[in-house]
């Protein structure tokens, strides 16, 4: 499961990443805890590439009451073990809640990190996972889906994370999923609506774990009202040693956000 992320960076920095612009700039918040229900960036195809805000839990366009989906496990209902060595069938293309959003629906949900908890203990026990060499922001796979209220008639656009088997360092945490985290040579290739099927789902693959590092958090990362830097500085050591143990110092509030405010 990723339940829990980062993203700090500044509108301009995400424009021009993405290459897209954002709708509704002025309504992005920088977040050290964006956490299931809460509104953020998504960058999806629409006009040629825009970023939008969606709410992070996905509810199906056919659904009769409000849902969320924070993740679609691309497997689907096979691998229910979890077995990191799986190799088997993308499923997630014959689940209900999902079949026309990994078609036609597709986005990049912008993160800086996330935040991942143990199996037992979950986010009692909190690990802030990134990815090495400063590369930030970087995007989830994720779908979306624009459900309209049936009592006030609201549309209401959100989003899920796609979900793989477990790397090697969500193993160490451990953790028994990976947040599918694509290359950046991948991104317009999903989210054109021209790339085939069969291409969209070999890219649902747990990303490198030799690009990727973890430290552990304070435990008060669980309360979403916590949503400040020092909630995400290390408490113990990386579970792998590299030359530089500072990613934290590079995610700071300071400057960061919405320049075009004065």
């Amino acid at each position: 499961m990723c339940g829990r992320y980062i993203l700090v960076q500044k509108v301009e920095v995400l424009e021009k990443r993405f290459n897209s612009p954002f709708e509704d700039a002025d309504s992005y918040k920088p977040s050290f805890n964006i956490s299931p229900g809460t509104y953020a960036a998504v960058v999806t195809p629409d006009n040629g590439g825009s970023i939008r805000h969606m709410r992070f839990g996905l509810t199906p366009f056919w659904s009769k009451k409000k849902a969320f989906f924070i993740n679609a496990r691309s497997e689907g209902d096979r691998n229910l073990q979890n077995d990191p060595a799986y190799s088997g069938a993308k499923d997630i293309i014959n689940k209900p809640a999902f079949r026309k959003p990994i078609r036609s629906s597709r986005c990049l949900i912008p993160a800086d990190a996330f935040i991942e908890g143990t199996i037992k203990e979950k986010l009692k026990k909190p690990y802030l996972v990134y990815l090495r060499n400063k590369i930030r922001p970087f995007a989830f796979a994720g779908i979306y889906d624009v459900w309209k209220n049936p009592e006030s008639g609201e549309e209401v656009s959100s989003f899920a994370i796609i979900t793989t088997t477990a790397n090697r360092i969500l193993q160490k945490i451990p953790h028994h999923r990976s947040p599918v985290i694509l290359a950046p040579s991948m991104e317009r290739k999903w989210l054109s609506p021209k790339t085939a099927l069969m291409d969209i789902t070999s890219m649902l693959q747990p990303f490198p774990a030799d690009l990727m590092n973890a430290y552990p958090i304070d435990p008060q990362i669980s309360n979403v009202k916590n949503n400040a830097r020092e909630f995400i500085l290390p408490i113990g050591e990386a579970l792998e040693a590299e030359e530089e143990f500072a990613v934290y110092r590079n995610l700071k509030l300071q400057g960061m956000g919405n320049p075009k405010k004065k």
